[in-house]
């Protein structure tokens, strides 16, 4: 799954016969519950074998909570939805699109994506009833990010935070470690623990075709926090270059822990291992006690169940927890990177845009925190509906308007280059290219339009 960037996922659909990609299918095929109460459908209306096709980056336990989460509105509407995914999504949606073979609603991650999308002229404006549910409970940003040239396309879906740090309360507890408040006190827990003979850090850019995304999450960090959210919004927007001294100096500040064969790769390896290493996995040796830090973002809950087993706690005093990559300086305003989703519509109908709406409303929203491992930036959302106190937190932060969000960076840029220049680029330099010659390679792709 992606959850922002994570898995990268494109959608197809078996049933419109594109079977050049391998799928990994969850479809909507749900038993009836005779218990449903409809009462809270009942405004999306009935329809009379209706289908829709939804194709997304969501793949496994993810993809069956996402079916389960429409199940009673698909019942009690009568409206049959099929999802599918699969993992090449940002090489195949376009042209999925322009040959006529999208799905129904495509599950787009990157509004860099949707702008190219809108661009070719494939996407369906969304209805009244989604645009009305955007201005009732998410705020102005997020209805920008799924808007094109002036014209809305797609309600966000759900959201994440980026820049958690993982770690183990009990290994904390044991070696007296204090949760850092500053970024000079993360480079000082980082030595302490380098010092006891352990690599603290474990990492993963491993993730297929979208390989080295995680460590452009590193990268956006750094740039928030060192320089602020005027800097990143004029590095994302190409107000100031790609290889701006500012953006140079994040790398470098990242390159101290990453590209350090002494910081990492904890219970993994060295450097080397980073590219190889898959990110969903990466974080698991600190369940064995072989790694202490792993910074992932707050998706990464469903990875502890999924990959270290059911039993893994995510708490405050449980196996595993989280901490926000501090800022430069103690008392700084609380800034966090982020990603989300949005549904688009390839197909113009009364029951694709029934569906979009659904999506986008409070109920859709809660029914899906309720279910785990989630978030939304909904406001209607009830933050204790979320599956722990790490992802309460997160929703908490999303709704507090004093916090400094900004979305993924490499999700706004153009394709060119956060889906591929951005990733392929910190790979390069994650493998020893210099600094500067990967933040020239990477401003050199930037489109000239």
């Amino acid at each position: 799954m992606r959850f922002g960037k994570a898995g990268r996922v494109v959608t197809a659909v078996a049933a419109l016969g594109v079977s050049a990609l391998a799928l990994s299918a969850c479809t909507g095929d749900i038993a009836a519950n005779e218990d449903v109460d409809c009462t809270e459908y009942e405004e999306y209306g009935t329809f009379d074998g209706a289908e829709v096709t939804i194709g997304g980056t969501i793949l496994d336990l993810e993809a069956d909570r996402l079916v389960e989460s429409w199940s009673d509105f698909a019942q009690c509407t009568g409206i049959n939805i099929e999802y599918q995914g699969s993992s090449e999504f940002e090489a195949q949606i376009a042209v999925l699109a322009e040959g006529g073979n999208a799905p129904d609603i495509g599950i787009v991650p990157q509004p860099g994506l949707l702008a190219r999308l809108a661009e070719g002229g494939w996407l369906i404006p969304a209805s009244a009833e989604v645009e009305a549910n955007v201005d009732e409970w998410w705020s102005e940003d997020w209805k920008q990010y799924g808007t094109y040239d002036g014209t809305f396309y797609a309600a966000p879906l759900m959201a994440s935070i980026k820049g958690y740090v993982w770690y183990s309360p009990t290994q904390f507890e044991e070696n007296g470690w204090e949760i850092p408040q500053t970024l000079d006190e993360l480079t000082a827990l980082t030595e302490e623990i380098a010092a006891s003979g352990e690599k603290p850090w474990c990492v993963g850019l491993e993730s297929g075709d979208a390989t080295g995304w995680p460590a452009t999450d590193w990268i956006e960090d750094w740039v928030l926090r060192l320089h602020g959210p005027e800097v990143y919004d004029q590095w994302v927007t190409h107000e100031i270059p790609f290889n701006d001294p500012r953006i140079v100096e994040a790398f470098d500040a990242v390159g101290e822990y990453i590209k350090n064969d002494d910081y990492v790769n904890g219970g993994i390896g060295d450097v080397s291992t980073l590219v190889t290493e898959a990110f969903q996995t990466a974080g698991l040796p600190i369940l064995d006690g072989e790694c202490s830090l792993h910074h992932q973002a707050s998706f990464y809950e469903t990875f502890w169940n999924a990959e270290g087993g059911d039993d893994v706690v995510v708490a405050s005093d449980g196996d595993v927890f989280g901490f926000l990559t501090p800022p430069a300086t103690a008392g700084d305003p609380l800034s966090v990177t982020g990603g989300g989703e949005f549904p688009v519509a390839f197909r113009d109908a009364e029951e694709v845009e029934t569906v979009r709406a659904f999506l986008s409303s409070d109920t859709w929203a809660n029914n899906r925190v309720s279910l785990g491992g989630v978030i939304s930036a909904n406001t209607g959302v009830d933050p204790e509906n979320a599956s722990s106190e790490l992802l309460v937190q997160s929703i908490e932060i999303l709704q507090d308007p004093e916090t400094t969000f900004r979305f993924d960076g490499s999700d706004l840029m153009p394709g060119a280059v956060g889906a591929d220049s951005f990733w392929r680029g910190v790979v390069a330099w994650v493998t020893g290219q210099s600094t500067q010659e990967t933040v020239d390679a990477i401003e050199s792709s930037w489109p000239s339009s």
